[in-house]
C-alpha cells in the first residue's frame, strides 16, 4: 500500500480507502467510542486511533481487526495523536487537561504535562525536541522535552478556546486557529535548540469555529476547516485566500495534505471524506461509507 488513506468518526468504524478509485478496502470496528483523531506511524505500519479514553494501534498491512496495542491513561476524550519522526514515542492531548508522551515499545507514559483545562490539539516541532499544544482556556504552550518544562505560553485572544495548532515542516512558522474563526501566525526562530516566537499576523479565516489548521508540507499553503461548512486554502506569503472548498453539507472537522501539497483530503459531518485538487478547487473523489459524521482523516502517500 503506497498510499494509505483512512477516515473515522462517529459510526465507530475506521475505513481504509483506495485513494484514486474511492473503494473502501477495509473496515475496522472501533466499538469503545467514536474516533476523534487518526495518525499513521512514520514507517506506515500502524494506524493510531484516538478515542474516548485511549489510543489504539492497528496493523495497517495485516488483516487483524483487533488493536495490537492500547495506550491507556487518559481520563477523557483524546483529542490529538502524533509520532516522533523515528517512531520511538507518541504524543497525545486530551480533554482531561493533559499532554502525554508515550514510549512506543512499552505503552507507558514517559511525560505528563498539565494544562489544567481541556487540551484540544498537540503537534511535534520538527526538531523533535518540543511540543506545541493548545487548550480550551485560550492558551498555546510550547513544551521543551529536554528541559521538561513549558517554555512559552501564548494567549492569542483572552478566554477564546484555541482549537488547533500547526507547525511548519521546516520549523519556520506556527499557526493557531480559535473558536472565533481567527488565525494567528508566529515566525519561529530556533537557535541553540531554543525557540523564539515573533507575531506575524492575525486574520479572520471563518465567521464560525475553526476546527483545524494545517500547514502544507511545502509550507506554501495553510488549510483551515470550519463549522461554516467549508475548508479554505490560504497562501502563506501574505495569508490571502487562494481557494474555498465548497460542497460540504455540514461541519468540516479535519484535513490532510498530500506529500506534494497539491491535494487535500477533508472529513465532514455529512458522512463523507473528500479528495480535492487544490489547483482547480474541484472534488476528485468522494469516499462514501460512513453512516455518521466523519471527523478525522489520515493520509500518507510518501
Amino acid at each position: 500500500m503506497s498510499v494509505i488513506l483512512a477516515s473515522a468518526g462517529y459510526d465507530h468504524t475506521i475505513r481504509f480507502w483506495e485513494a484514486l478509485s474511492g473503494i473502501c478496502q477495509r473496515t475496522i470496528q472501533h466499538p469503545d467510542s467514536q474516533v476523534n483523531r487518526l495518525a499513521i506511524t512514520p514507517d506506515k505500519r500502524f494506524l493510531a486511533a484516538a478515542g474516548r479514553l485511549n489510543v489504539k494501534l492497528y496493523d495497517i498491512r495485516g488483516s487483524n481487526p483487533n488493536p495490537v496495542t492500547t495506550f491507556e491513561g487518559h481520563t477523557s476524550n483524546v483529542t490529538a495523536v502524533g509520532f516522533q519522526s523515528d517512531g520511538k514515542w507518541m504524543v497525545t492531548s486530551s480533554e482531561d487537561g493533559t499532554v502525554k508522551v508515550w514510549d512506543m515499545r512499552a505503552p507507558m507514559v514517559q511525560r505528563n504535562y498539565k494544562h489544567r483545562v481541556p487540551v484540544n490539539d498537540v503537534v511535534i516541532h520538527p526538531n523533535q525536541g518540543e511540543l506545541i499544544s493548545c487548550d480550551e482556556g485560550g492558551n498555546v504552550r510550547i513544551w521543551d522535552l529536554g528541559e521538561n518544562t513549558c517554555t512559552h505560553q501564548l494567549i492569542p485572544q483572552d478566554d477564546v478556546p484555541v482549537r488547533s495548532v500547526s507547525v511548519a515542516t521546516d520549523g519556520s512558522m506556527l499557526v493557531a486557529g480559535n473558536n472565533k474563526g481567527n488565525c494567528y501566525v508566529w515566525k519561529m526562530v530556533n537557535s541553540r535548540d531554543t525557540t523564539s516566537l515573533h507575531p506575524v499576523t492575525k486574520f479572520r479565516a471563518h465567521a464560525k469555529y475553526i476546527t483545524r489548521v494545517l500547514l502544507s508540507p511545502d509550507v506554501k499553503h495553510l488549510a483551515t476547516c470550519s463549522a461554516d461548512h467549508t475548508a479554505r486554502i490560504w497562501s502563506t506569503e501574505g495569508f490571502e485566500l487562494e481557494t474555498t472548498l465548497p460542497g460540504h453539507q455540514r461541519w468540516v472537522w479535519d484535513c490532510a495534505f498530500s506529500a506534494d501539497s497539491a491535494y487535500l483530503v477533508t472529513a465532514c459531518s455529512d458522512h463523507y471524506a473528500r479528495l480535492w485538487e487544490l489547483s482547480s478547487g474541484q472534488i476528485i473523489r468522494q469516499y462514501n461509507g460512513h453512516h455518521k459524521g466523519a471527523v478525522c482523516v489520515a493520509l500518507n502517500d510518501v
